[in-house]
């Protein structure tokens, strides 16, 4: 089994179309822009609409490593939190620091805006090319550390676009929280 709980937090990886979840937020692995674009970001303007983008264009882009807020329109999520992870440049560029902080900041907004529940990508492995074994230790261990700042957050599941994705979710949260 792949659930793991840190306090009142269930902590969870699937296989499956973030599009398709309900929960109060999913993570856009978005572009700076925040106009949309291929993979998971373009799946997600799609599902929900021309509302999400006029929205997201008034928000005037992010930074890599930051998050910004937005409704889900016609999502079954209510909020669409979107990511901006760092393009990889082999390792030596701060890619590391910028992948975590979008998972921090995430689920910040999670705490500031009453959001229980929370489903991220595998941030920056697709198109953007940080590899994969290395970022879901990253992912995992981010969520874990910031979970004790963002209480309200009961939920977060770490949605994956393929099984060895998930795989490689599922050993890290393993390794981060063994079962007893």
């Amino acid at each position: 089994m792949s659930s793991r709980q840190i306090g009142t937090a269930t902590l969870d990886v699937v296989v499956a179309d973030i599009t398709t979840l309900r929960v109060d937020a999913i993570v856009n692995a978005a572009n700076a822009s925040l106009l949309g674009g291929g993979g998971v970001d373009g799946a997600i303007h799609r599902a929900a609409g021309p509302d999400l983008l006029a929205e997201c264009r008034t928000l005037k882009g992010c930074e890599t490593g930051d998050a910004k807020i937005t409704k889900g329109y016609k999502l079954p999520a209510s909020h669409v939190i979107h990511a901006v992870g760092p393009v990889w440049h082999g390792g030596r560029s701060g890619e590391d620091e910028a992948l975590a902080s979008c998972y921090r900041g995430a689920l910040m907004l999670c705490q500031a805006h009453g959001l229980v529940s929370i489903a991220f990508p595998a941030i920056s492995t697709g198109v953007y090319g940080f590899p994969a074994a290395r970022a879901a230790p990253i992912a995992v261990g981010s969520v874990i550390e910031v979970l004790k700042d963002a209480p309200v957050v009961t939920a977060v599941t770490f949605c994956c676009f393929s099984q060895p994705s998930a795989d490689l979710h599922r050993l890290a949260l393993a390794r981060a929280l063994p079962l007893v």
